[in-house]
Formats: C-alpha cells, structure tokens, sequence
C-alpha cells in the first residue's frame, strides 16, 4: 500500500495531544522546513502558512502515512477548509512530503515562532 510523507508541527507530534492519531505511522526522522513558512498561534493550535518573504525554518517530524490515516488526519484538521493539505519543501528529505497549512485569516496579534509549542 502507497504511503504520503507527511510533515507535522503542531499537536500530532510526538509528545502532543494528538499524536495518536498517528498510531501505526512510520516515524521517518526529526525534520525542518525550508524557510519559507511561519508558525502562528491560532487557539490551542499552530497554523502553518506560506511566507516566502519573512518565513523561517520551522521544526517539526516526517511520517510516512498509509491512506486510511491520512483520511482520518484529514478529517480531524477539517481538510480541505479549516486546513489544507498541500506540498511542503523540507530539508534534506528526498520526495514529496505534504502538510496541512492553515486556511483561515491570522489575527494580527498572533504569536509566531519556528517550533510549537512556542518556546515560553
């Protein structure tokens, strides 16, 4: 069965409150994006997006995923319109690897930074 490289930042890695949604998942490495994103926090939850002018290298895991749990992953970020799931460039891993990128405005007073939780 094929299975998606998927990098997580937020509540699904290890350690976090929803990383047994990723029961049975292969952890592939520990892993950074290119800096092209932002972190912010949205709630109780980070939100990655794209901002390929100020963005950094956000830190984060890689799992191959088989497809049963990519669509239980997909329904738990409510994808495609809370989140949505997309291509995502990471360092040093050979393929395509996807992640779920928030859909919804930022308020303005948000707090960001390169790693979730935010470093207190």
């Amino acid at each position: 069965m094929p299975k998606t490289l998927l990098f997580v930042y937020g509540t699904l890695k290890s350690g976090q409150g929803s990383h047994h949604l990723l029961a049975g998942a292969e952890f592939v490495r520990p892993a950074q994006t290119l800096p092209l994103y932002r972190l912010y926090g949205v709630g109780w939850h980070p939100a990655l997006v794209l901002d390929k002018a100020a963005g950094v290298a956000v830190h984060g895991e890689v799992y191959a995923v088989n497809e049963p749990t990519l669509a239980r992953l997909d329904e738990y970020e409510g994808c495609p319109h809370y989140f949505t799931r997309d291509f995502v460039a990471v360092a040093d891993v050979v393929g395509d690897v996807q992640a779920y990128f928030f859909n919804g405005p930022v308020p303005p007073d948000a707090p960001c930074g390169d790693r979730w939780p935010f470093p207190v």
